[in-house]
């Protein structure tokens, strides 16, 4: 019987219209850098941000830890050959910003699956692959979709260490929705790398939210179900 059921964040509770964070994020620091007389090209800010999403993406696939604001500010101003200075905390910053002001949308229909499945008595959680936005301004979204209401635990990465599919990174939810055995929980999420075979490796219930992205092609084990629509959740679990 299930009990508990976590849930990814982005491509899963929320997402955004691609590109328009990392946009955002150039447009912020041209302003920044130009303020202190610093005049870099479009085209070479673009690739310090995708040459700096690269290195955050081989530690989240090795699982080598998180890779902060503060990290990716060092990383960019090196490989711009810019001294950041007394900039840097303003550039630091203006990561968070971004994620506090982009626009981002919440699933059709999460609050009310997530009202439906507290009212059966199922304890929720997250489980979170946190990137350059962090857990903070996370919550403070999905408190602003009115969504934060709905979840008893979490595990987000910039706060545990752990990305999925270690069991670590499931383990602080999961301890915290008070469940010792994963075969009494499920979890929901769009990536099979990282959602499915985190779960099925815990003998967890895994669902595959392909809602915003369907990423079928992607590499890892398939779920037991693949949903592209929230309310389709409760019925997929047998509730």
């Amino acid at each position: 019987m299930i009990r508990a059921v976590t849930f990814d964040f982005w491509d899963t509770l929320v997402s955004e219209d691609r590109g328009a964070m990392r946009g955002m994020h150039l447009d912020a620091w041209t302003a920044v850098l130009a303020g202190a007389g610093i005049e870099v090209p479009e085209d070479v800010l673009a690739e310090a941000f995708r040459e700096n999403w690269l290195v955050f993406e081989q530690r989240w696939v090795d699982n080598a830890g998180q890779w902060t604001p503060h990290d990716a500010t060092d990383f960019v101003c090196d490989y711009l050959g810019v001294e950041s200075g007394d900039m840097r905390e303003e550039l630091v910053e203006t990561f968070a910003r971004v994620g506090e002001r982009a626009p981002l949308y919440a699933a059709p229909d999460a609050a009310s699956t997530l009202e439906a499945l507290r009212d059966a008595g199922i304890a929720l959680g997250i489980v979170c692959d946190v990137g350059l936005t962090g857990s903070p301004t996370l919550r403070q979204r999905l408190d602003g979709f009115g969504l934060l209401e709905f979840f008893d635990a979490w595990s987000f990465s910039d706060e545990t260490g752990w990305f999925k599919p270690a069991a670590e990174a499931f383990g602080p939810a999961l301890e915290g929705l008070g469940i010792e055995d994963p075969s009494q929980a499920a979890h929901v999420g769009d990536s099979k790398r990282t959602d499915i075979a985190g779960a099925l490796a815990l003998g967890m219930t895994a669902i595959r939210f392909a809602g915003f992205h369907d990423r079928a092609d992607g590499e890892g084990p398939e779920a037991q179900a693949v949903l592209a629509r929230f309310d389709e959740i409760p019925a997929a679990l047998g509730l």
